[in-house]
């Protein structure tokens, strides 16, 4: 329900952004790549129900000391800076414990701060994140805690923006833009700062609170320079497993593990704080030049991808899904792993080299069965407009196919 929301404040950052500044809020390859990612987090929700909510269940069923009332406001108010105290100690920990920033980092991989960096989320970070909520199951109910959990997830939505600069008076106890901008940036005055969800309060008292100063460059230390959702999930793991073997004595492979991500043989537990490479406040953020077609193409891909993304989260139920949304499921992934980030990188390379466009000949038969199964009735689009963009990306499709065809001719004369 909240997903045409996210939609409209996207909208309305852009519009503000260029009253503002004149210039737009995002890029479309990180934009998608975000989006792919928030997608992507969510699509495991569909075979599988919550970790969160089952575990917090189990423990209320079996194990809980006491029964706080549902309907007392004190119980809610408890039951909110209960699971704010729990997320902040939650992020904290994911950034100073390398095997769970590998996958919290994905949320900070982006070099840009707008709202479609809010919904880049970690496909694995859920898998981890429950057990820091369950000592509330001993005294507080199953449904007080699954709206503040909703609540605070929520919230941190619309700090992810630079339209917004200070709130005043606000600043001292909410987590705002301002507090958020700050745990974005990758300038050593940044980094392991403002770990508060809703409140700031956690930071102020633990001494992680850090105001916002000179101008934050946002992104990882060091950049991932990729838009694929798979290499970006996964290849901080890989990192991990090599560094692991490749680290002698069995309490420094632990300590690969368990110690934070800067952490060496012979460094303290975070790292070296002037370790951090230095910012001159000139980096570039990672954006390859691709053909304005395949920008067009891209953008109604994703169009069709977020119509089946809403469709398949609407008709799944709590009984066991079906073939139908499994095969959704696995279309989606094709599409994010195949498309959206990948070939957009790709796609440039390819037309200067003049290679054999087997991406986009694979691209092309993929669709054409796509759309043979929207055809005969399998597939439905709650949007009407949606059903044009089906047959229309097949055009950019054979327009990408015809000019790579034409630079190979070329090249081939030229020989």
């Amino acid at each position: 329900q909240s997903i045409p929301f996210f939609i409209g404040f996207i909208a309305l950052e852009f519009v503000v952004s260029w009253v503002q500044r004149r210039k737009l809020a995002g890029r479309i390859n990180d934009g998608i790549s975000s989006l792919s990612l928030g997608i992507l987090s969510r699509l495991p929700d569909v075979l599988f129900r919550s970790i969160d909510l089952i575990t917090y269940v189990y423990v209320w069923d079996n194990y809980r000391l006491l029964e706080l009332p549902w309907h007392s406001p004190w119980t809610w108010y408890l039951t909110f800076l209960g699971v704010d105290f729990a997320y902040y100690w939650f992020h904290r920990i994911s950034h100073e414990v390398n095997l769970l920033w590998a996958a919290h980092q994905i949320h900070h991989s982006s070099e840009d701060y707008n709202l479609f960096t809010a919904l880049r989320q970690s496909l694995l970070q859920r898998y981890t994140s429950w057990i820091f909520n369950l000592p509330m199951a001993l005294f507080i109910p199953p449904s007080v805690f699954a709206v503040h959990l909703q609540f605070n997830l929520l919230y941190q939505f619309w700090i992810h923006t630079e339209v917004i600069t200070s709130l005043g008076p606000l600043e001292f106890i909410l987590n705002t833009p301002s507090h958020h901008r700050v745990h974005h940036g990758k300038n050593p005055y940044c980094i392991d700062k403002n770990y508060g969800g809703t409140l700031i309060i956690w930071d102020r008292i633990f001494g992680t609170f850090e105001a916002e100063d000179a101008k934050v460059v946002y992104g990882l230390t060091h950049p991932v320079n990729s838009f694929e959702p798979i290499l970006l999930q996964f290849r901080p793991l890989a990192h991990i497993w090599n560094t692991f073997w490749a680290t002698p004595g069995f309490c420094n492979k632990l300590s690969v593990l368990f110690k934070g991500p800067g952490w060496g043989p012979g460094k303290p537990r975070l790292g070296l704080p002037e370790e951090i490479p230095v910012i001159t406040g000139k980096e570039v953020p990672y954006n390859p030049s691709v053909p304005a077609y395949l920008n067009c193409y891209a953008v109604i891909h994703f169009a069709v991808i977020m119509d089946l993304y809403i469709d398949l989260l609407a008709t799944v139920t709590v009984s066991n899904p079906c073939l139908y949304e499994i095969a959704k499921c696995k279309y989606l992934n094709t599409s994010f792993f195949k498309k959206n980030c990948k070939e957009m990188q790709a796609a440039s390379l390819q037309l200067q080299m003049g290679s054999l466009p087997k991406a986009g000949i694979l691209e092309f038969i993929r669709c054409s069965i796509f759309l043979c199964i929207y055809k005969l009735g399998y597939l439905r689009s709650e949007l009407a407009f949606l059903d044009y963009s089906y047959e229309v990306r097949h055009l950019f499709l054979i327009t990408y196919a015809e000019d790579t065809r034409n630079l190979l001719l070329k090249k081939k004369k030229k020989k």
